[in-house]
């Protein structure tokens, strides 16, 4: 489900029982709708942000999310709900929900345009429906759903040892390469929509290329082997600029995850005697 797939996500997905009974009714045939995707997610997300540290409404990342996001809490039909976790990894994800969460890892090396860009393509796999697809495919994996609905139509109660393999399997779902690049090409389209510097989608996988050079390149291939190489997506997201004609070197702005500093009070004027 994200972009980078940097670093393993410390998030752990365990859900309860009453996520199945959402999903009863999409199970006959199999079909699967938006909506079947979208409750489950929902327990899914609910779990991690129980046991994740989210950023409160005071801290500085989620202030600076508030600040770049919050004119987007609807977005190409989806009404997006979104919160930062406060831990090293290089990542984002967005859900079938609309639940948008993002990673201080993240915010730390990217500044507002690139993390817009980022996030837009996050949005662009709901919206392409990658993230239903990602869901169904996981929920068939480790619910054997049918053989559940071959016998009764209906899926039996389901172990939290397998629902939280389902929620981790969406975690880690593997987006084809044509997916990767549909999304590509929709955050560049938010990117412009919005009115936002497009440029910054070229420099946000600059990053991600320079990264998978470092320390942990090995890791990197292994978590990129199903995404388009980045600096070959860079260079489409540089050719896009180009034939828009607003294509200019992107240099990055300074990045600030900082509470800004309580404002200091004016000393008391004197009364006059």
């Amino acid at each position: 489900m994200s972009i980078c797939g940097i670093s393993e996500s410390n998030a752990q997905i365990k859900l309860g029982d009453k996520a199945v009974g959402a999903l009863e009714k999409g199970v006959k045939g199999f079909t699967f709708s938006d909506e079947d995707a979208a409750a489950l997610s929902k327990e899914a997300v609910e779990q991690m942000d129980k046991e994740n540290p989210v950023a409160d409404a005071k801290d500085g990342y989620a202030i600076r999310l508030e600040r770049l996001f919050g004119k987007h809490k609807s977005e190409n039909g989806l009404n997006l709900n979104y919160k930062v976790y406060k831990v090293k990894d290089v990542n984002a994800f967005a859900t079938a929900d609309g639940s948008v969460r993002v990673f201080a890892g993240l915010m730390d090396i990217m500044d507002d345009n690139e993390l817009l860009a980022v996030i837009g393509h996050e949005i662009g796999h709901v919206a392409n429906h990658d993230s239903r697809d990602a869901v169904k495919a996981a929920y068939k994996k480790e619910a054997l759903l049918d053989a559940a609905a071959s016998q009764s139509g209906t899926i039996a109660t389901l172990s939290d040892s397998q629902l939280g393999k389902i929620g981790n399997a969406m975690l880690d779902s593997k987006h084809s390469r044509k997916q990767e690049t549909q999304a590509d090409e929709y955050s560049y389209e938010f990117m412009k929509r919005n009115g936002y510097d497009v440029n910054a989608v070229e420099s946000s996988f600059n990053i991600l290329a320079k990264m998978s050079e470092g320390a942990q390149s090995s890791f990197m291939a292994k978590m990129m082997s199903s995404h388009p190489d980045s600096k070959d997506r860079a260079e489409k997201s540089k050719k896009r600029a180009t034939k828009d004609g607003l294509y200019k070197a992107y240099v990055q702005q300074p990045i600030v995850n900082a509470a800004p500093a309580a404002a200091k009070k004016a000393p008391a004027k004197k009364k006059k005697k």
